[in-house]
């Protein structure tokens, strides 16, 4: 299959405008290039593209799977293009990191603006996906380091300690489980709960464990942040999930109570990892080790 950008461009301007005739337009391309183009990656997949009237021009199912990938590439571009660009500008390294719900939004933050402001050369960007989704990508070449809950599975990687992770259910002062030392999650699955917005690796995590127990839990409201989770279970809307330390952080001003969780998937760890901590570039190396480090003081 040889299609060049300039097809899929193409072929993107073709379908949102509904006419050939328009995308060749939009593509700065003649007429007659671009219907041979078309012609020509149809003849090359060895299906329609197109359905043709004398309205204009709907994709098929096959047209619409191709504008789907097409997208996709060439948002792809422009990302190289721009991490690339940056070199020019006198950037030494571009670090593409995966990380989980609690690394990103607790651990993370003030360990890469000390990185960050040491290293002015250096560009970094943080995508969040599940523990599990990032030692796979890790596994199969397609990141370089991330940071996940040692819970998961890592044969096959070199891992390094990031920070302590461990879970705590935060419920209301008024609670019955407010004067809980601990409780195991089995015993409050079918409470109300408070949580995190769907996709978030965290509320992933919780509710694989509740699915293994054949429950599905019950959410009075989702939200993007912890604060936000552990106003709403102050104000007795329901319990959460959160780790440690966003509640030991929050529970002072919000007056919330922390249980600790007896489950063995809510004592983690999270873990800094790669295929090869030796092989990755010297300014990558540099990076882990920076922000394996706990803060000074």
């Amino acid at each position: 299959m040889r299609f060049d950008l300039t097809d899929l461009r193409l072929f993107l301007h073709v379908v949102e405008a509904g006419s050939i005739t328009a995308g060749a337009g939009r593509a700065h391309l003649a007429l007659q290039s671009a219907s041979e183009r078309i012609r020509g990656m149809e003849r090359e997949l060895g299906v329609p593209l197109l359905r043709r009237s004398r309205s204009g021009v709907q994709p098929t199912d096959a047209g619409r799977t191709l504008a789907q990938h097409a997208r996709s590439v060439l948002r792809q571009m422009e990302q190289m293009r721009s991490d690339l660009g940056r070199y020019g500008g006198g950037l030494r390294g571009h670090i593409h990191l995966l990380c989980n719900t609690s690394a990103l939004a607790e651990h993370l933050p003030d360990a890469l603006a000390r990185y960050l402001a040491d290293n002015p050369r250096i560009s970094v960007r943080v995508e969040e996906k599940l523990s599990r989704e990032i030692a796979d990508a890790i596994r199969a070449g397609t990141a370089d380091v991330g940071i996940v809950a040692d819970s998961v599975d890592l044969h096959g990687l070199d891992r390094l300690p990031f920070r302590e992770d461990r879970l705590v259910l935060a419920v209301p002062p008024g609670s019955p489980l407010a004067g809980r030392a601990s409780v195991r999650f089995e015993e409050v699955v079918d409470a109300e709960f408070v949580g995190l917005v769907e996709g978030s690796a965290l509320q992933e995590h919780v509710e694989q464990h509740a699915r293994q127990m054949g429950r599905r839990l019950n959410y009075r409201v989702q939200l993007r942040s912890f604060d936000a989770v552990c106003r709403m279970v102050r104000s007795g809307i329901g319990i959460g999930v959160v780790p440690r330390h966003a509640a030991e952080r929050l529970a002072g001003n919000l007056d919330i109570a922390l249980v600790s969780l007896d489950d063995a998937w809510a004592q983690r760890t999270l873990a800094i990892c790669a295929r090869d901590m030796k092989a990755l570039p010297d300014y990558l190396q540099d990076f882990v080790a920076r922000i394996a480090a706990p803060a000074e003081g």
